[in-house]
């Protein structure tokens, strides 16, 4: 219970409050802190080995069908993973990237006009078929793209994603991400999530045209429906004119011309619908926000780097629907012997 309300209350001197509320009994803060950051560094310490071995060269023998690690809720059906960064304050270090991995079961709804109208206000533009993301598990910890990989393929080992005959990931066009989710799962169809492709079509247009400006509004649209059929190169030859290359406009709309020939592939919308992947990549961007940042983002000096560790590990279990599993991996049950019979 104290580290339940360690990782939901926004300190640990309310969580410390909140347990006596719930339990009765009296906890201090610093007392909240031992318990929740004591159980998360287990469970990093036991990630970190099950990471290590997932990735581990199998010895001699190893069966192809052994797992190295449990199912845990496998994903049923199609499957999706997403990756993002969300920043964080380090003591003595200053703002770090957290690294964070979402797993989710998709599921292809069938149309009514409620959710089609829903889907046309989020910017989906009408789609016959809505995607729903559902059955969420979560990673995250302060890693490189590199450190990060191990773990994100543990995850998906531990859900199942792996032996999944469909399952994509939509991410927001980082080439890290494309990188370490391709060599983790190379069956997985690799999407550009529609929200960015979109922005930076917007940046382009309020740097040449003006914000605010209706022609602006109206060259977005075009290159949006372009896109939205798969016709990725028609928006590549629209920027060719505009002299994007120009010193004075921002980084992001000089490298847009090449931020969609590289892409252009994972831009293939039409055909990722028609498949019944999703094109957005909300879950993991919404799991930065609801996961780590009320927790993590705090107004102070920031985190050790050792207990940031600690609470991320804790919150991906938490978040995912795992704490009480994950608090019995960490602090097995004693076996009780029962009383010798008189």
């Amino acid at each position: 219970m104290a580290a339940r309300h360690g990782l939901r209350e926004p300190s640990f001197e309310l969580a410390a409050e909140a347990y006596t509320d719930a339990v009765g009994g009296s906890i201090s803060g610093s007392s909240v802190r031992r318990v929740t950051e004591g159980f998360g560094g287990q469970l990093a310490e036991e990630k970190k080995q099950e990471a290590e071995r997932a990735m581990a060269i199998g010895p001699l023998g190893e069966s192809p069908r052994a797992r190295r690690v449990a199912l845990k809720d496998p994903i049923q059906g199609v499957g999706n993973v997403s990756s993002d960064g969300t920043l964080i304050l380090i003591r003595g270090e200053g703002w770090k990237e957290v690294k964070m991995v979402a797993f989710s079961q998709v599921e292809v709804l069938e149309p009514d006009s409620e959710k089609r109208r829903r889907a046309q206000q989020e910017g989906k533009r009408g789609q016959e078929e809505i995607v729903r993301l559902s059955a969420h598990s979560y990673y995250a910890g302060l890693w490189d793209a590199d450190t990060f990989g191990p773990y994100q393929y543990a995850e998906g080992l531990r859900r199942g994603f792996d032996l999944l005959p469909r399952c994509s990931s939509v991410n927001d066009g980082a080439p890290w991400i494309e990188r370490i989710t391709g060599m983790n799962f190379l069956q997985a169809i690799q999407v550009v999530d529609w929200g960015h492709s979109a922005q930076r079509l917007w940046a382009v247009a309020n740097a040449v045209y003006g914000e605010g400006q209706a022609e602006a509004a109206a060259w977005v649209e075009r290159r949006k429906d372009e896109l939205w059929v798969g016709h990725v190169e028609r928006v590549i030859q629209a920027l060719g004119p505009l002299n994007l290359e120009r010193a004075t406009y921002p980084e992001v709309v000089q490298q847009a011309p090449g931020y969609f020939r590289n892409n252009c592939k994972r831009m293939r919308y039409d055909e990722f619908r028609a498949a019944g992947y999703p094109i957005g990549s909300g879950t993991v961007e919404s799991g930065a926000r609801n996961v780590v940042q009320p927790r993590m983002r705090r107004p102070g000096r920031g985190w050790e780097r050792d207990n940031a560790q600690a609470m991320l590990a804790a919150l991906g279990e938490l978040h995912s629907g795992r704490f009480q599993w994950a608090w019995r991996q960490v602090y097995p049950r004693p076996v009780t012997q029962s009383p010798p019979k008189l």
